[in-house]
């Protein structure tokens, strides 16, 4: 038995383990493929520069590119961006960046800007943002290095350079916002969406 009344599996545009992990422990059947976009290019090109609206354009992209691909699915887009201030954080390059922003963040409130979209038959039929607000504590300068020992390579797959879901939990002192916008697909308002296409049985 599965709750799912698609004819065909969902579609997730992304190779990110954290949303194909909510979308399975949420007992949805997809395929990952994902979207060969050039992320920084289409946002070059787009002239955006707010982060809701820079995440809910990459968002729609990626289920677009997939979707021309797949056209009779269902395929969700899912895009995450990293505001402090004025400034948006990518993730990343490797340790001596990762040290970098986490000096940045420390201390501060930070936002999430994570969004979702849908497409089918290569059109946008849902789309969402939601912000999570993210204070970081106080971090000594052997703080941030006994995390980046302990965290490795995997502090340049997020920005921010931490995984909530992880070793990054130790670097907070406050959250405000919802599970799944940290962790970067807004599952909520997905799953209503689902739901009013009669895709789901719960």
């Amino acid at each position: 038995m599965t709750i799912w009344r698609g004819k065909y599996r969902l579609i997730l545009a992304s190779q990110s383990r954290a949303r194909q992990v909510l979308l399975a422990n949420a007992g949805i059947p997809f395929d990952a493929v994902p979207a060969r976009i050039d992320e920084r290019a289409v946002q070059e090109d787009s002239g955006l520069s707010a982060p809701s609206e820079v995440a809910g354009l990459l968002a729609r992209e990626k289920a677009l590119f997939v979707s021309s691909r797949s056209p009779t699915r269902y395929v969700v887009g899912a895009d995450q961006t990293l505001a402090f201030g004025n400034r948006l954080f990518s993730k990343p390059g490797g340790r001596a960046q990762a040290a970098e922003q986490l000096r940045t963040l420390a201390g501060n409130t930070h936002e999430l800007h994570s969004a979702v979209a849908v497409a089918h038959d290569s059109k946008i039929v849902f789309a969402d943002v939601s912000i999570a607000r993210m204070t970081m504590r106080r971090l000594g300068e052997g703080e941030i290095e006994a995390y980046l020992d302990q965290a490795g390579e995997a502090v340049t797959t997020s920005v921010g350079a931490y995984q909530l879901e992880g070793l990054g939990v130790h670097l907070f002192e406050r959250i405000e916002g919802d599970h799944f916008t940290i962790l970067g697909l807004p599952l909520l308002p997905l799953l209503a969406f689902l739901r009013g296409e009669g895709l789901l049985s719960v």
